[in-house]
């Protein structure tokens, strides 16, 4: 990243990103956890069957563990903007919660994926019970889609109701409900640019750029920030600098995910270090490669399939050398900063608490960026690699 020094493997990224401090006795996580209770509670009360009890109860176990990191940027920046109603700013976090639920359980679905977090997602499991029941393993996988889908159309309707009956005035329920039908619109279209461009050699880095600010910037940090904003009654200046802050920082966090994806340590991470090479995702790291001379061996890699620990090793390898690994650092680097200078335009308790976000979820703890490939080039800036996209 950032280096002064050390490499991004050094440590792993992880252990760095995607942290908020825990909420402990925070009141208005104390109340999201309690809506979250109340909507499963709710689920389990209205279960028809066997079948159905467990799809509930896997869709339930979906939600626990993780950061939360989604109703803690709510909630804090919303008390941090004068908010007091703890109980209405919870229940809109726990809709944001409910929402990313839906859209990792769909994404699963999408890309075909059973694992998640080293472990059977809500599809695999549905799936492993067909198989054991004896089901062939054509249908006991059409099974598992199936309960996905339906699972994800749940904690989206959930997550759409807990707005509606959040608590706060009308007006300000239309704006909220109005602010996530453009964020689900948005987080589509990211869905869908993300399936089409990896069906090509020639997506360009705006891209894949545009595909990270839509499908994750949008509902994961804009939606949170500028729902804050909504509910604190804050201004229209407010709200706009806090949607370009989402972006920024969204974006941000999704190129992190995707270094982490390669070069981050599977005990750290969770995630298969073969994976995002395996699928050939189409990611900044790649699309930059495309255009270096390394690419002529990467592709033999990229997207392989059956792709060895020692191909993907030297794949690593190719990504540092080629430049792409230090152009998305210093990608990183530059919206990192965007989002501190837009946190400039808030109100000193708000801007105090939005900086501590930032540098949790994208800290800056190696210096400023060396902004040198391989070869002894100056990497590209922000500016210059999207202009030449």
């Amino acid at each position: 990243m950032f280096v002064s020094g050390a490499s991004w493997g050094d440590t792993p990224p992880t252990e760095q990103l995607r942290t908020v401090p825990d909420a402990g006795d925070d009141p208005e996580m104390t109340t999201a956890a309690t809506a979250t209770g109340r909507f499963f509670a709710t689920g389990h009360s209205q279960v028809v069957d066997e079948h159905d009890r467990i799809l509930w109860q896997t869709l339930q176990g979906q939600t626990e563990g993780g950061k939360r990191f989604r109703p803690a940027l709510l909630t804090r920046l919303y008390t941090a903007l004068g908010g007091q109603d703890h109980q209405v700013a919870g229940a809109v976090g726990e809709s944001i919660e409910l929402l990313h639920t839906a859209f990792v359980i769909h994404d699963d679905v999408i890309d075909g994926d059973q694992v998640r977090r080293g472990r059977p997602n809500l599809g695999g499991t549905f799936d492993a019970r067909a198989r054991a029941l004896g089901a062939a393993t054509d249908r006991a996988r059409h099974y598992g889609e199936a309960a996905g889908i339906l699972a994800g159309d749940l904690a989206l309707a959930g997550a759409v109701r807990t707005i509606a009956l959040c608590g706060a005035p009308a007006h300000v329920v239309v704006r909220l409900l109005d602010l996530l039908e453009e964020v689900l619109h948005r987080s589509a279209a990211g869905e869908l640019a993300d399936v089409r461009v990896s069906m090509t050699a020639d997506a360009s880095l705006q891209e894949t750029l545009d595909i990270a600010e839509w499908k994750t910037a949008a509902y994961s940090f804009e939606l949170p920030l500028r729902a804050a904003a909504i509910l604190a009654d804050s201004s229209t200046e407010v709200c706009s600098a806090l949607a370009a802050v989402g972006r920024c920082l969204g974006t941000a966090f999704q190129l992190l995910d995707d270094l982490d994806g390669v070069f981050g340590q599977q005990e750290q991470t969770g995630k298969d270090p073969l994976s995002d090479l395996r699928e050939g995702k189409c990611t900044a790291l790649v699309t930059f490669a495309r255009a270096t001379p390394e690419w002529e061996e990467l592709a033999r890699h990229v997207g392989d399939p059956s792709i060895t620990s020692d191909n993907a090793r030297r794949a690593r390898e190719l990504l540092a050398a080629c430049g792409a690994r230090r152009a998305v650092e210093t990608l990183v680097h530059d919206l990192r900063e965007t989002a501190l200078a837009g946190a400039a335009m808030l109100p000193a308790e708000a801007r105090a608490t939005l900086r501590d976000m930032i540098e949790s979820l994208v800290p800056d703890d190696r210096g400023q960026p060396v902004p040198v490939t391989a070869d002894g080039a100056t990497a590209p800036s922000l500016t210059s690699l999207q202009g030449a996209a």
